[in-house]
């Protein structure tokens, strides 16, 4: 049997751009994905701790260091600039790869820098 199960977590970022005219997607500074090895054009899921708003979409690297977290097309109307959001993605794993795997926890503080980097522990 296949589980789905958390991957990543980008933990507590702040929306900085919303915008309706765009295509689609979430774009996340790059340095914010590669340390939650989340990959270009993978699904997450943006969960909004504001509006509880949680919707699914895809990812777009953004300029690094540049702390960006636009929400893009119809993602922007379920975010606007400020509010804070978490970036979860999955993947499906066997039973036993799942009894033993840690997802990987980015935590960021003012202008969604990286401030730490962790493994879930229970």
């Amino acid at each position: 049997m296949e589980l789905t199960i958390l991957k990543s977590k980008i933990h507590t970022v702040k929306v900085t751009e919303a915008n309706v005219e765009y295509n689609g997607s979430i774009t996340v500074d790059a340095d914010l994905l590669d340390a939650a090895q989340i990959k270009k054009y993978e699904q997450v899921y943006v969960n909004n701790a504001i509006n509880g708003s949680r919707i699914m979409t895809y990812v777009l690297p953004g300029k690094r260091g540049s702390g960006e977290v636009c929400m893009n097309g119809g993602a922007a109307l379920h975010a606007k600039v400020g509010d804070t959001v978490h970036i979860l993605s999955f993947f499906k794993v066997s039973e036993e790869e799942a009894d033993n795997y840690q997802p990987v926890l980015v935590f960021t503080e003012g202008n969604n820098q990286i401030h730490k980097i962790d493994k879930y522990t229970y």
